[in-house]
């Protein structure tokens, strides 16, 4: 069996679905598809977005795939000094993504686009050299799907990508191993996420609690992939230390998440890649939603225009524009991860000390600089050279 497209997009997470949403809308044939029986099944995410994301991307505020409004968040220190950030304003969401990635594909399809799930993309299909399509299997059956434009919006593995020549390896160290389970514990403010931060309690990462009832969150953790000891082997200990039981557990997470390695070459002829098979994700927190949606709006706008102009060549402006804008952003990002490395646990003690007294809607901003200020004029960090030249960096 085959199938002609002007566009075909594979995986329907999150950049997938705007991607084709977006191509649609604008009256090119474009199908979707998903290796998954059911897109959005199973999760592998924390779930916590910006309430900022809705409106710039053009995504209904729906109380279907909303969990819970969340107005800031709570971090703590290895020897448990807490930092709280709380607005007045609904500053994020926690998502039910199985929920959010299906209406994400429902909305892709009612601009009119096509989507199977069930459909796994297994190959690309050449001809004089070039790519035309690719093959993939439908409840079993082979198909051949050709199209003008093929995007891979197929995740951290991406085969696609691999399939057509674009270079997406990064080192392990480039990634996090992440364990979650979804539960039953008790304690945690409701309207916070909560983050741990330590070398003991999770290297190069943390743990997190991301509440969804008053009585049932994601509590998860993410670690340098190289590390010798699992993820769970850290989410396991740290809720033993802190007595949380873990015999109510609704479901088992466990995924790997890109935190540096941004795909230099987004786009190889008529071959465009997205999302965390781009490793479209912020380095320091290792959330991939917005960056996808960011990535997945710049790529829709020049497939639409090479197809107008009938030029493929304009695709090449996607990698042009990402790595102008969000990835330059991206870039200072991954500067801060690689400095938080270095830090210690007394450093990550005493900073956190440091800024629960100094303005703390700043740092919620994510206005570094006057963080790294408030920080330098500190004593403790003044008589120390290392932690001097270790905030220097990231100036």
């Amino acid at each position: 069996m085959s199938w002609k497209y002007d566009v075909v997009v594979v995986g329907a997470g999150i950049a997938g679905p705007i991607v084709a949403r977006n191509v649609a809308k604008a009256g090119y044939s474009v199908l979707m598809i998903d290796k998954k029986w059911a897109i959005g099944t199973p999760k592998q995410c924390a779930e916590g977005i910006s309430i900022k994301v809705f409106e710039k991307y053009d995504i209904p505020y729906d109380k279907r795939f909303i969990n819970r409004e969340i107005y800031g968040a709570k971090l703590y220190s290895p020897s448990g000094y807490e930092l709280e950030l709380r607005y007045k304003d609904v500053s994020g969401v926690i998502l039910e993504r199985k929920v959010f990635d299906k209406m994400l594909a429902y909305y892709a399809a009612k601009a009119g686009a096509d989507v199977l799930a069930r459909t796994e993309a297994l190959d690309v299909i050449r001809k004089d050299g070039k790519v035309v399509g690719i093959k993939a299997k439908h409840e079993d059956e082979p198909i051949e799907i050709y199209a003008d434009v093929i995007v891979a919006a197929d995740g951290v593995e991406s085969t696609i990508a691999r399939k057509a020549g674009i270079n997406t390896y990064a080192p392990p160290h480039e990634f996090d191993s992440s364990y979650e389970y979804e539960m039953l514990i008790e304690g945690f403010d409701p309207d916070l996420i909560h983050l741990w931060f330590g070398n003991e309690i999770a290297p190069r990462g943390y743990v997190w609690v991301f509440p969804k009832d008053e009585d049932r969150a994601n509590v998860g953790i993410g670690i340098n992939s190289d590390n010798p000891k699992t993820a769970k082997y850290y989410l396991d200990k740290w809720l033993k230390e802190n007595n949380i039981p873990a015999k109510k557990l609704l479901e088992v997470n466990v995924g790997v998440v890109p935190v540096g390695g941004f795909v230099k070459e987004l786009v190889k002829d008529n071959v465009l890649v997205v999302g965390d098979a781009a490793r479209q994700v912020n380095p320091m927190h290792g959330g991939g939603m917005a960056e996808a949606m960011e990535a997945g709006t710049i790529a829709s706008k020049w497939i639409v225009k090479a197809l107008e102009e009938e030029n493929l060549s304009l695709l090449q402006n996607y990698t042009k524009e990402w790595w102008e804008t969000d990835g330059k952003r991206l870039e200072r990002v991954l500067k801060v991860r690689r400095v938080t490395e270095k830090l210690t646990d007394e450093d990550l003690d005493l900073f956190i000390q440091i800024l629960s007294g100094a303005d703390a809607e700043k740092i919620a901003g994510g206005d570094y600089g006057e963080v790294i200020k408030a920080l330098l004029k500190h004593p403790k960090v003044l008589l120390s050279p290392r932690r001097i030249k270790l905030l220097k960096e990231l100036l």
